[in-house]
């Protein structure tokens, strides 16, 4: 809905533009053609991230959407923050002539854009609460992105709205030059703010703080567990992560018993925490582990040596 609104959008405000001869709508048409290319990005995320896992990529595609919303943010950024400053820079250093009729145009344009990047924002606010509210709904990168793009959108377009009547008004284009410079630092700040989180989450970001917690209390709960040495975690997708915990067995257990710990603390893991499909244990009996690095082969002893 997003890609289709942003295409009939990009191509108004691109023609009221060119016949206006208006910077502040020419930025507007820049972002509108950056929103459209990330939404093609955001759908490749969407459709190349629910690919099975194979022998190359044994935890799956899930960090695809990650990838795909680094790209996004980066075209944000050039597409639409860099050639906004342009249009900015360039209005306030060129004397232009200025078409009123193509002005009026222009604004009527802008006006119909508000509408449909207020729809489309609504639209995805709605599939937000859907997905269970702010907190679980944004952990898509790809719907929070185009939340981020629908929201910067309607404030672009207030801005660019503003400066032309301004402009129109008063005769002066700072006025515009200076809705195009703000919605070039906008589309920039946003751009920065999409591109960290996805980086985060691209290099490796740990679970919620929620659900390690819930993971080392259950480990800490086990009867044959003496002590929680290490616990890690990655997000591997939106709803797949990778859980790798070091403990420490209670003296006196057999292999077999281990076996049978190791077994149900993974499934005690998986119902407590849904997302964590990769589990593994690291398991050692402390008593045993001391022994093993007091012994001579492990320490290099040697008769007569």
């Amino acid at each position: 809905m997003a890609l289709a609104a942003n295409l009939v959008i990009a191509a108004a405000k691109a023609v009221g533009g060119l016949a206006a001869g208006s910077p502040a709508l020419l930025s507007e048409a820049a972002h509108s053609v950056a929103d459209s290319l990330n939404e093609v990005f955001l759908l490749a995320a969407l459709r190349r991230s629910r690919r099975p896992a194979d022998r190359r990529h044994p935890f799956g595609y899930g960090k695809e959407r990650f990838f795909w919303s680094l790209l996004a943010a980066v075209g944000i950024f050039v597409m639409g923050g860099c050639f906004s400053f342009f249009q900015g820079v360039e209005a306030l250093t060129t004397d232009s002539e200025e078409d009123l009729g193509g002005y009026v145009a222009g604004l009527i344009v802008l006006g119909v854009a508000l509408l449909a990047e207020g729809a489309s924002l609504l639209r995805a606010l709605y599939q937000v609460r859907r997905q269970g509210g702010a907190r679980e709904g944004m952990r898509d990168p790809a719907l929070r992105t185009v939340v981020a793009e629908d929201g910067t959108a309607v404030l672009g377009v207030t801005l660019a709205i503003g400066g032309m009547a301004l402009h129109m008004a008063t005769g002066q284009v700072v006025w515009e030059a200076g809705a195009s410079l703000a919605i070039g630092a906008l589309l920039v700040y946003v751009a920065y703010r999409l591109g960290r989180e996805a980086r985060d989450q691209l290099i490796g970001e740990a679970a919620d703080p929620e659900a390690s917690g819930r993971i080392r209390a259950l480990l800490r709960a086990q009867p044959e567990i003496d002590s929680v040495e290490e616990l890690f975690t990655m997000k591997t997708g939106l709803d797949s992560t990778l859980v790798a915990a070091r403990v420490d067995l209670v003296p006196g257990l057999d292999s077999e018993r281990v076996e049978e710990v190791a077994v149900r603390i993974k499934r005690s893991i998986a119902s407590t925490v849904p997302e964590a499909d990769q589990i593994f244990l690291d398991v050692t009996d402390r008593r045993l582990a001391r022994e093993a690095a007091e012994s001579p082969a492990a320490t290099g002893e040697r008769g007569g040596a």
